[in-house]
């Protein structure tokens, strides 16, 4: 990535890059129809939702051409976004993106431009071309993540946070189609996604990061909805997958500790809710998540009995996905470590499958 810490502009590689190739029928056919910018045009941007802007409008140093330009992706996007961007195309626009969202420099600024990519999603006629989307953004921070400085990182979270909470939003738009759930999987955990623990072009602290908020974000997608069909186990697959498989025990260790160890423990205090409680705490401690919309609005055969129900299924599933050939013999241990902890504290899980070990 170039230094924009530095200069704030593009060097004349990087513009190069942004800019439409022969080879691109897609950029002959819609850039085609864009003014060339100069410095005393700088905001002259196509206003015709039908036209793609341009990298360069994108990533421009004033703000108003960004603007502009991410209006214009909006109405493109909900117009013709059925039709899906060859490869070279989409990361074309996600490297403009990018660099739209590394000008933004005023909090409230990055908020409002972090949220309105992320509603983008939404805004897709089709589940498939929003996929699409999302995929060419995860590619574009993985390829990109490395070179964001300490003093763009924290923004740079909060633009992951947005669009993994609009991910959710997208699958709750389909009712949690499988199809779409399992699409959504395979862009988490395939080859170049955050998740993906064979591919080391993948920067561990993605993974961190997601750790720390995929439950949080999942829970607040759950609020809007009275539906009880949520597909939590199969959300965190690719979570448990790269847990049996990473060889990076910090990977691992995040995962278990900001990921399943807090949502056991919230199923197991869901379950004794109705215990009598001290009447007085001596000690002020941080109240620990409780994950409500996630217990409650998850997919189980018996609602009645939620916590439990669901508390089963994820430790049936930590147990199968560690017992399969593929994870590292460390990994497993530990999982089924963390596995009999729980299944122990429980007292109530099925014998029929975790007794073997």
């Amino acid at each position: 990535m170039i230094s924009c810490a530095k200069c704030n502009v593009f060097s004349s590689v990087e513009m190069k890059n942004l800019l439409p190739t022969e080879s691109s029928k897609f950029d002959q056919l819609i850039f085609s129809s864009v003014p060339a910018m100069s410095t005393s045009q700088s905001t002259s941007v196509p206003k015709d939702g039908s036209h793609l802007p341009m990298g360069k409008y994108l990533a421009s140093s004033d703000k108003k051409t960004r603007d502009k330009a991410v209006k214009s992706l909006a109405a493109f996007l909900s117009n013709t976004g059925e039709k899906p961007l060859s490869k070279l195309d989409m990361a074309k626009l996600w490297k403009g993106l990018f660099f739209c969202f590394w000008h933004s420099d005023k909090p409230l600024v990055q908020q409002e431009l972090a949220t309105e990519l992320a509603n983008m999603l939404l805004l897709i006629p089709t589940p498939e071309a929003a996929l699409d989307f999302l995929r060419g953004f995860w590619e574009m921070m993985v390829r990109e993540w490395t070179g964001i400085d300490h003093l763009r990182l924290d923004k740079f979270y909060m633009l992951v946070r947005r669009f993994v909470n609009g991910s959710f939003r997208l699958l709750m738009s389909t009712d949690w189609e499988a199809k779409y759930v399992d699409e959504y999987n395979v862009i988490m955990d395939g080859s170049g996604g955050p998740l993906s623990y064979g591919d080391r072009r993948v920067p561990p602290s993605i993974s961190y990061h997601l750790a720390d908020i995929y439950l949080e974000e999942l829970d607040k997608v759950l609020a809007d909805t009275s539906s009880r069909d949520t597909p939590v186990i199969k959300l965190l697959s690719p979570f448990t997958i790269l847990a049996s498989r990473t060889s990076n025990n910090a990977t691992y260790t995040r995962l278990q500790n900001d990921l399943f160890e807090p949502l056991l423990s919230a199923l197991s205090s869901s379950k004794s809710d109705d215990e009598p409680r001290p009447k007085r705490q001596r000690l002020i401690v941080p109240t620990p998540p409780t994950y409500s919309n996630i217990i409650s609005k998850a997919e189980v055969t018996n609602e009645s009995s939620a916590p439990v129900e669901m508390k089963k299924a994820l430790l049936r599933h930590i147990f199968e996905v560690a017992s399969k050939e593929d994870s590292r013999e460390a990994n497993r241990k530990k999982l089924y470590s963390m596995w009999k902890n729980h299944k122990d504290d429980s007292g109530n899980l099925d014998s029929d499958w975790g007794d073997s070990q």
